[in-house]
């Protein structure tokens, strides 16, 4: 099969353009064969590589990614590595309690992966930093979805505490916010520096990570699936898709997956004076307590002292946004940093971009056997970084064959809704995520 068209991320993938440089890319230049073939250098397929190397310590595995590791949506994200629920369809996250439940087990199984990664790699604190998070709400609505949370988190016997106005005001330095819900067990990331650093990691005589190397056809002939790139080739009698929405394009899960983009802009680095000025403490995340509403972070280590913020969702089937809609996300970043920074007029964005996130009608997983041989695991529903990984552990398990608790749990989802034929689709989406960015209020 020819793959049919390649995603565009708008502006630069700012965690990574805020790292040194990393060492010269490598890309396929030759064909090759393999006993494993990941195709995508992302969340999903760094851990179903790692995964593989524990299940077969003696097999060759051969990651493909089509840019620069980091340089994809793995750079683009809020560096939030989330335990609990976090439905992005819902007013403030929960569903039922028993599926919940089955999902908080996922998400602290990849948490659980990626520290050991971050350990056995000697990654930074500032890599993978089990901070936890907040929710954050500024409005009167933002602080009822955020006592719900609370509530719903208590039935489930989770850990949790609610701030007020003045302990926010001590943590982020503004008194933008009415309170917060600060929940422990979530991980702070700087994904671009975790995933190029579990690429270095797993670099061996045994594993390689070509970039640079987009598939551009993948067959499956006499038993065998070969993949080429514009300078090579590979050649696996098994392959794991791990591209997320991409597996449209492979000719998989056709109108079953949702495309959109979110969009995020991060300030320069401040000033000692501004820093100084702006008080509060030097690390920090939050998620808002409307699920459309601004996600916003500080962070304090390489790069400098900056702060990320996050909002707007447009819907976009052909996996790249039009032309013009930046400037007025751009404009509506500027106006959320303003409002909750005052103090720190006249800092600059430097870096602005998007990100694509692959969303389900029914919040499940693209996860399975789709072909012989052929594993995906995609569709995160906007947890790139937790349910990614999850499904990145779980698709080398059931690719070796085994039955696994975590298997058990993907493969027991429904199948992806099909979504109702475009316009409509496009109709009802975008306007359901202007409405729902329209009623966040001072929460977007």
């Amino acid at each position: 099969m020819k793959v049919t068209r390649f995603p565009k991320d708008p502006g630069p993938a700012a965690w990574n353009a805020i790292l040194p440089p990393p060492e010269t890319a490598q890309p396929l230049d030759a064909a090759i064969s393999a006993d494993w073939l990941v195709i995508g250098a992302g969340f999903t397929g760094l851990a179903a590589a790692r995964r593989l190397s524990q299940l077969h310590p003696d097999a060759r595995i051969v990651l493909l990614d089509a840019v620069r590791v980091g340089d994809g949506p793995s750079g683009r994200n809020s560096g939030f590595m989330i335990d609990l629920p976090h439905d992005l369809a819902s007013s403030n996250y929960t569903g039922a309690a028993d599926r919940d439940r089955a999902q908080i087990t996922a998400n602290r199984t990849a948490i659980d992966f990626a520290a050991r990664a971050a350990a056995d790699y000697g990654l930074p604190e500032e890599a993978f930093n089990p901070c936890g998070k907040i929710n954050a709400a500024a409005t009167a609505k933002g602080v009822a979805h955020t006592k719900d949370y609370a509530a719903h988190l208590a039935g489930l016997g989770e850990a949790h505490e609610l701030l007020d106005a003045a302990q926010m005001q001590a943590i982020t330095g503004t008194d933008y916010y009415m309170g917060g819900l600060f929940t422990p067990g979530a991980a702070m990331l700087q994904p671009a520096m975790f995933v190029r650093g579990v690429a270095v990691g797993l670099r061996s005589n045994r594993i390689a990570v070509y970039e640079n190397s987009a598939v551009q056809a993948f067959d499956r002939s006499e038993g065998i699936w070969v993949a080429r790139t514009a300078q090579g080739q590979v050649r696996a009698p098994k392959a794991i898709l791990a591209v997320n929405g991409h597996a449209n394009s492979f000719g998989f899960f056709e109108r079953r997956l949702v495309h959109v983009f979110t969009y995020g802009s991060m300030t320069r680095a401040l000033t000692p004076e501004e820093v100084k000025r702006l008080g509060g403490k030097p690390t920090w995340g939050l998620t808002p307590a409307d699920p459309l509403g601004t996600t916003v972070r500080r962070i304090s280590g390489t790069g400098g002292d900056r702060i990320i913020v996050r909002n707007s969702v447009t819907y976009n089937p052909g996996m790249e946004p039009p032309e013009g809609s930046l400037e007025r996300i751009n404009r509506e970043h500027d106006k959320c940093f303003t409002a909750r920074f005052p103090v720190l007029k006249g800092v600059e964005m430097e870096h602005r971009w998007g990100g694509r996130l692959c969303l389900s009608l029914n919040d499940v997983s693209a996860f399975g056997e789709v072909e012989n041989g052929l594993f995906a695991a995609c569709c995160q529903n906007g947890l790139g970084l937790s349910r990614g990984t999850f499904s990145g552990i779980a698709v080398a398990e059931l690719a070796s064959g085994l039955e696994t608790e975590n298997t058990r749990h993907l493969c027991a989802q429904d199948a992806p809704k099909r979504l109702p034929p475009e316009p409509f689709s496009w109709i009802g989406a975008t306007a359901k995520l202007r409405w729902g960015e329209r009623m966040a209020g001072r929460d977007f």
